[in-house]
């Protein structure tokens, strides 16, 4: 219901998404496929890399890779003055009337970036590929509107829910990631497919994903299954729509 009538009328109603992340800290993967689970969908790929540093964003390649030196496009995203679609605006989570009262910070004024201490900035590196003909360019550019938008109205979040998440430990971060998952499941109704598989005559696979991985890294290196894709340089980005639910308020109705 969220897609674009053009995406819904080849889009079947039961359809897997795979997504894999890594996380070393201030470095972080997110990658999102199709290809294995949806016949549909063929190559259709979603990679983002996430560098975090203490300044305004005026860090110069600070992936220190030639995957962005093709065709790209630098977007600044300012969560404080830029527009996000209107049904997703909530007073409470606008940063320019916002004030924590556990650290003193916000409202957030013009100019913000240049004066505000302390401050970080998130670098992403946004890559789509969708590999079907007749189709690419639109979905290619729609995802990255989607991304846009989601990682505006996240970060506007983090900002605004500040006194919420300021001060927890560890282990109080992993409880509310879990809570979180929980109440995301019973939101949208989470159950196991009934499929029924035939052992007989299945092919060996060739790779696997990792099966666990320690709470800490060995290595800063990301592991090989979370390559990003390589066989074509990635498409522009754009601003407009969102498909973010507003979770919590949904889990308030319910």
């Amino acid at each position: 219901s969220k897609l674009p009538s053009w995406a819904r009328a080849v889009t079947p109603r039961i359809f897997y998404i795979t997504e894999k992340a890594w996380n070393y800290y201030p470095y972080t993967i997110t990658a999102d496929s199709h290809s294995l689970q949806c016949s549909f969908l063929p190559k259709f790929s979603i990679y983002i890399e996430t560098k975090y540093e203490d300044n305004c964003g005026d860090s110069e390649n600070i992936f220190h890779s030639d995957k962005i030196l093709g065709d790209h496009e630098v977007s600044f995203l300012d969560i404080a003055f830029d527009e996000i679609p209107e049904r997703y605006y909530r007073s409470l989570e606008d940063p320019r009337f916002f004030s924590s009262a556990k650290t003193g910070r916000g409202p957030l004024r013009e100019g913000w970036r240049q004066h505000t201490k302390p401050i970080m900035c998130s670098y992403k590196l946004v890559s789509v590929k969708f590999e079907v003909w007749g189709l690419q360019t639109r979905v290619e550019q729609f995802v990255h509107k989607v991304i846009r938008d989601i990682l505006l109205i996240g970060h506007r979040q983090a900002f605004a829910w500040v006194d919420e998440w300021c001060g927890m430990t560890m282990e109080e971060v992993r409880r509310y990631e879990q809570e979180t998952q929980e109440a995301t499941n019973e939101l949208i109704g989470l159950v196991a497919p009934a499929i029924s598989v035939s052992e007989v005559g299945q092919p060996t696979a060739t790779h696997s994903a990792p099966a666990s991985a320690p709470s800490t890294p060995l290595s800063d290196e990301a592991p090989e299954f979370l390559a990003p894709p390589k066989t074509r340089p990635r498409k522009k980005s754009a601003p407009e729509t969102l498909t973010l639910p507003a979770l919590r308020e949904r889990a308030g109705a319910e």
